[in-house]
Formats: C-alpha cells, sequence, structure tokens
C-alpha cells in the first residue's frame, strides 16, 4: 500500500471536498442564498470538515493527535447533516438535493469512522 504524502490524497478528504462543493452550490440559489445565518453556518460546518482532516495531517504529530482532528472532522459532518434537516424542512433544498447531500454527509462520516478505528488500531489505543 503506498504511503499518503499529502493531505490531498486522503480519500476522506476528497469526499468532504465533494460535499463542501454541493453545499455552496446548492446555498447559493433561491432561499437557501438569503438565509444567512444558515447558509453560513452550513458552510462553516463543511469547510470544519475539510479543514480538520487537514490540520490533524499537516501537524505530524502521531496517531492519537490525528484521531482527535479526525473525530473534530466527524462532530462537523454531524454538524452539516443537522443543518441540511434544518435547510430541507424550511423548503431551501429539494428532496433529492437533500438525499444526495445527506447520503455524502454519512459517507463522509462513516470514513472518518473507520479511519479513526484504523489508526487506534494500529497504534495500540
Amino acid at each position: 500500500m503506498a504511503t499518503v504524502q499529502r493531505f490531498e490524497d486522503l480519500d476522506v478528504w476528497k469526499r468532504a471536498r465533494v460535499l463542501t462543493s454541493k453545499l455552496y452550490e446548492v446555498s447559493s440559489a433561491g432561499a437557501f442564498a438569503r438565509d444567512f445565518g444558515l447558509r453560513d453556518q452550513i458552510r462553516n460546518a463543511a469547510i470544519s470538515t475539510m479543514s480538520c482532516i487537514a490540520e490533524g495531517f499537516e501537524r505530524e504529530s502521531g496517531d492519537k493527535d490525528f484521531r482527535h482532528f479526525l473525530s473534530m472532522a466527524k462532530g462537523s459532518a454531524g454538524e452539516v447533516r443537522s443543518q441540511l434537516i434544518i435547510a430541507h424542512d424550511a423548503k431551501h433544498v429539494t428532496d433529492q438535493q437533500f438525499e444526495e447531500l445527506y447520503a455524502l454527509c454519512l459517507e463522509v462520516s462513516r470514513m472518518l469512522s473507520r479511519f479513526i478505528s484504523y489508526l487506534a488500531r494500529r497504534t495500540g489505543g
């Protein structure tokens, strides 16, 4: 297995990037674009997901510290899911957009969980 040299090579970061990009797209239109509080909050949570993965990787301070940042990223992904439900309830996103984005959020969360578990097993804790 090849060693990952950059956070940009991590599959979980790539999927979080897709999520962030799609959220920016849907939150730039219609009523969602004018709901400044929710729009900014969901964007910030998506950015945080990507950023925590990157920051933890770049610190090079060991698996335990990296797991901490991955855990924060997972929390941010959960925040995105919660805010996405609010956006759906407010009719800011269509059912199709909601289903796609919600599934992508779950995928990122599961990938983070597996990555955290892998690092914990690898270091025995």
